[in-house]
């Protein structure tokens, strides 16, 4: 252990019982932080692997029903997962049960049909951009108060500081300095804090903004596919 840790864990020690508080509610958003950067990482990280794999996969298949059967084995794409809810809301329409015999290949039906599958695609995609940016939030939080947070633990420490001078009556550097120093381990105790998650924030919002716009494109191809399939099976 380095003399300058040493100095750091006595003089943190040695700190008021605020300035204790506000590091140790600075130690809360550090972990918590970088327990969110690390598992968003891996998730979106997954997301955008599993999601570039099912396109590659989707345009291959040669109809919806074999693309279905591949997407069930890639549950971490947010766009296999549109996909299946798509799929299955057109397979659900296309029941015998859903509708009239008598209206069943109708120009209204398939509107009918059309809607019911845009509105399930909608829904879906809003789902999986919310599970995509469950969490994110906290890190924004983190980045924008922890450097208050560290700074009135600085202006605590440092009123605390001058208010012992005032007691004393001494006023010499070597009065004043071990005050002032663990008082402004606070402001750096922010810093520390707000520097990483403000760079995963940005990192994540970005991410998740490129596959809100893959899912709301695919959203479209995938509609006019099913339009088309739709069509065809009431030409029939």
């Amino acid at each position: 252990m380095t003399t300058e840790t040493i100095g750091l864990f006595y003089m943190l020690s040695d700190a008021g019982p605020v300035v204790k508080f506000i590091m140790l509610l600075l130690l809360f958003f550090s972990i918590t932080s970088w327990a969110i950067m690390f598992i968003k990482f891996r998730y979106i990280h997954k997301a955008f692997k599993e999601s570039a794999e099912f396109t590659d996969i989707f345009w291959q298949c040669r109809n919806l029903a074999d693309a279905f059967s591949k997407a069930k084995a890639l549950r971490s794409s947010p766009l296999a997962r549109m996909f299946i809810a798509g799929y299955m809301e057109m397979a659900r329409s296309e029941t015998p049960d859903k509708q009239p015999p008598q209206i069943k290949k109708t120009q209204s039906s398939f509107f009918q049909i059309s809607g019911s599958i845009k509105r399930s695609l909608n829904r879906s995609a809003g789902v999986e951009v919310r599970r995509l940016a469950q969490l994110v939030p906290f890190l924004a939080t983190a980045g924008n108060t922890a450097p208050f947070i560290g700074l009135f633990g600085t202006v605590w420490g440092i009123m605390d500081t001058f208010q012992g001078i005032g007691l004393s009556g001494s006023a010499s550097l070597a009065v004043v300095a071990p005050g002032i120093s663990e008082a402004l381990v606070a402001t750096a105790a922010g810093l520390a804090v707000a520097i990483p998650a403000v760079i995963a924030y940005n990192y994540f919002t970005d991410r998740i903004r490129t596959l809100d716009s893959e899912l709301q494109s695919f959203s479209s191809d995938l509609l006019n596919i099913m339009e088309r399939d739709l069509q065809k099976q009431m030409e029939a």
